[in-house]
C-alpha cells in the first residue's frame, strides 16, 4: 500500500492553479500532523477546489482502492467529489453534506485497463454555508479490490 496521508505521505500532490481557492493544511485535534481543509468561509457560492495526486506507478490492468477519511462539516458547506483523470466527465464519488462533524471514509475502485489512471483530484465546491469545513486525510492507495467494511 502507499501512503498518501498528508502529514508523512509519500505521494506527489498539487494544487489546481485554473480553480478558485486553493486547499490549505489544518491541524488535527490531537495534534497528531494535519489534513487538507477547505474552510466554509473561502470564496464564494459554486467556486472549486482542487487538490491532485499524481499516480505515477500504477500497473496496468491491475485493481487498486484509493481509501480515504473525509469531513463535511457545517451546514450547507458544499460538496467534496472525486474524480479520475481518464474519466474527467463525471465525478466517481460524491458527498454534499454530513450527518454530524465526524470524520468518514471514502473507498473508491480504480481499475486499470490498457489506459491508466495517472491522477485522482479532491474537489471542493463551496456552498451557501458560512461556519464549518470540508476536510480530507489519509489517503492511501492499496492494491486489489476495496475491502469490505
Amino acid at each position: 500500500s502507499v501512503d498518501c496521508s498528508f502529514s508523512r505521505g509519500v505521494c506527489d500532490w498539487t494544487q489546481d492553479a485554473d480553480d478558485d481557492f486553493d486547499w490549505n493544511p489544518a491541524d488535527r485535534d490531537r495534534g497528531d500532523g494535519y489534513y487538507m481543509a477547505v474552510p466554509a468561509f473561502v470564496g464564494h457560492k459554486k467556486d472549486m477546489g482542487r487538490l491532485t495526486l499524481l499516480l505515477t506507478s500504477l500497473k496496468p490492468k491491475s485493481s487498486y482502492c484509493l481509501i480515504f477519511s473525509y469531513r463535511l462539516a457545517g451546514e450547507r458547506v458544499g460538496k467534496l467529489r472525486v474524480f479520475l483523470a481518464n474519466k474527467k466527465a463525471a465525478p466517481v464519488w460524491e458527498q454534499n453534506k454530513g450527518k454530524d462533524e465526524r470524520w468518514r471514509t471514502g473507498k473508491i475502485e480504480i481499475f486499470q485497463g490498457a489506459e491508466t489512471t495517472n491522477s485522482v483530484t479532491f474537489e471542493s465546491e463551496r456552498g451557501k454555508g458560512k461556519t464549518g469545513e470540508i476536510g480530507v486525510d489519509n489517503v492511501v492507495l492499496i492494491s486489489g479490490l476495496c475491502p469490505e467494511d
